[in-house]
C-alpha cells in the first residue's frame, strides 16, 4: 500500500536538521563522539533546574487518587492559574486560568493555533529565516504560507509585512527569540506590527491574529523580550518548557490568550477542542503540576552565554561571520566567500565542513540560502576545540 502523497513529498524534503543530527550520530561511532564537532539539533544539554527534580520526586511520590487520569481538556484549574500569573507579568497584562490551554509542546500548541484558527486556502504571514518546521505546522491545517525577508539585521521589516498582506491572512507568525538568528524583536518593532494589522483589519474587515512563538523567551543575553499580548489585542502566544527548563522531551507547553481577543470564548472553545482531536487529549498530567510549582524556574543561562561568547571567538578567528545572538542558543553564520569560486552555497559549505567533522545546518532549511545555522547546547569545551578545525575549513574553502 502506497503512503499518502503529501507525507511522500514531505518525506523528500524532510527536516535537515534531523537529517545532520543522525549523521553526526554515525560521524561519533566512527571518530569518537569528542572529535565531532556536532552543532546540528538544538537539544539542550543543560540539566534542569535543581529545584525540578525535588518538585518530580514529592509529586512522583504522591498517591492521590486520580492524579494520573483525565482532567478537563484545557488542564488543571490550578495549574491554568498558575500560568496565568506568569504570562500577565512577562506580558504586562491581566489574564486569569480561563486564558491559558495546557498544551504538549509549543509544537502540539502551534498546531492547536492553526487547526483552530485556518480554513483552507487562508494565509499565515512568516519571516524568513524560520524554523523550518513552521510550513508543516501551517500545511497541516490547510493554510497557505507566505514568506517575507526580514531587514539586513534581521529584525521584522514592516513594509514587506504590509506588502504580503490581503484579504486572505489569517495570521502573521512571529518567534522572538529567534531560531535560528537569535534575534529579539524591539518594542518598537511589535508596536509598528500592531499598528499594521489593525490599519489592515479596518481596510478589509478582518483582523489578522498575530501568533508568537516564544519558547526561547527565557534564554536571552541582557535583552528582554518585550510583550506581545499587550501590544495587540487578537494575539496569541506559544509557550514551552523545553529550552527553559530542558524538558524537551516532556511535551509540556502552553497557549495563552490577549486579554484584548474578540470571541473570547469561541477562540477558547476552539483551542480546548483542537487539543482534544488532534490527539493530544490533554497536556501530560505530571508535568503539568509540576511546572505549575516552577513558574518562575529557569536553567542557568550564564552557562549558555559562556558558550555563545566561546562559539563567537571561534568564528572570528576563522573569519567566518554571523549575525550576533541576543537570545535563544544558536549562530546563524553567512557562507563566506569561496577562495575558489564555485558552488558557493550553504550545501556546499556544510559538506565542505563535514570534511572538519563540523555538523552545521544549511539555511536553505530554514527558507535562508547561503546562511548555516550552528546550535552551541554542547560541552563548551567541544566549542573550543573546534577553533582549529574551523580554521582549516576555511584554509581549503
Amino acid at each position: 500500500m502506497a503512503i499518502a502523497a503529501g507525507i511522500k513529498q514531505a518525506l523528500g524534503s524532510s527536516s535537515m536538521i534531523r537529517k545532520m543530527f543522525e549523521e553526526g550520530s554515525q560521524l561519533k561511532k566512527q571518530h569518537g563522539a569528542d572529535r565531532v564537532f556536532d552543532f546540528s539539533i538544538g537539544n539542550p544539554d543543560v540539566e534542569p533546574p535543581p529545584a525540578f527534580h525535588r518538585v518530580f520526586l514529592k509529586l512522583a511520590k504522591e498517591d492521590q487518587k486520580g492524579s494520573h487520569g483525565y482532567m478537563p481538556n484545557a488542564g488543571y484549574p490550578r495549574v491554568r492559574e498558575a500560568l496565568a500569573r506568569k504570562v500577565s507579568a512577562e506580558h504586562n497584562v491581566r489574564i486569569d486560568g480561563s486564558h491559558i490551554v495546557m498544551a504538549a509542546g509549543a509544537a502540539g500548541g502551534l498546531n492547536t493555533v492553526f487547526k483552530t484558527i485556518l480554513d483552507p486556502g487562508d494565509e499565515v504571514i512568516v519571516s524568513r529565516p524560520y524554523f523550518m518546521e513552521y510550513r508543516s505546522y501551517v500545511g497541516n491545517h490547510g493554510g497557505k504560507f507566505v514568506e517575507v525577508d526580514v531587514l539586513p539585521d534581521c529584525n521584522l521589516d514592516i513594509a514587506a509585512i504590509g506588502a504580503a498582506l490581503s484579504p486572505g491572512t489569517a495570521a502573521v507568525l512571529i518567534n522572538s527569540p529567534n531560531n535560528p538568528t537569535g534575534r529579539i524583536y524591539p518594542a518598537e518593532t511589535i508596536a509598528a506590527l500592531a499598528d499594521l494589522l489593525r490599519e489592515h483589519g479596518a481596510k478589509t474587515g478582518r483582523l489578522p491574529y498575530l501568533v508568537s512563538d516564544e519558547p526561547y523567551r527565557e534564554i536571552t543575553y541582557n535583552t528582554a523580550v518585550p510583550p506581545v499580548l499587550s501590544a495587540y489585542g487578537e494575539s496569541i502566544v506559544v509557550n514551552s518548557y523545553s529550552k527553559s527548563l530542558s524538558l524537551p522531551g516532556e511535551r509540556i507547553g502552553y497557549i495563552a490568550v490577549s486579554p484584548g481577543i474578540g470571541d473570547k470564548d469561541e477562540v477558547m472553545n476552539g483551542l480546548i477542542y483542537a487539543t482534544r482531536v488532534l490527539g493530544y487529549v490533554n497536556a501530560p498530567a505530571l508535568m503539568q503540576r509540576i511546572v505549575a510549582e516552577l513558574t518562575f524556574a529557569r536553567v542557568d543561562v550564564d552557562v549558555y552565554a559562556g558558550r555563545r561568547d566561546a562559539f563567537m571567538a571561534a568564528l572570528d578567528a576563522a573569519g567566518i561571520t554571523y549575525v550576533k545572538p541576543e537570545g535563544a542558543f544558536y549562530l546563524f553564520c553567512r557562507v563566506p566567500p569561496r577562495r575558489n569560486p564555485g558552488m558557493a552555497d550553504d550545501l556546499a559549505f556544510v559538506e565542505h565542513l563535514k570534511q572538519r567533522l563540523i555538523l552545521g545546518v544549511p539555511g536553505s532549511g530554514f527558507g535562508k540560502p547561503g546562511w548555516l545555522r550552528f546550535a552551541y547546547c554542547i560541552d563548551e569545551k567541544i566549542i573550543r576545540a573546534s577553533e582549529a578545525a574551523f580554521k582549516k575549513a576555511m584554509e581549503t574553502w
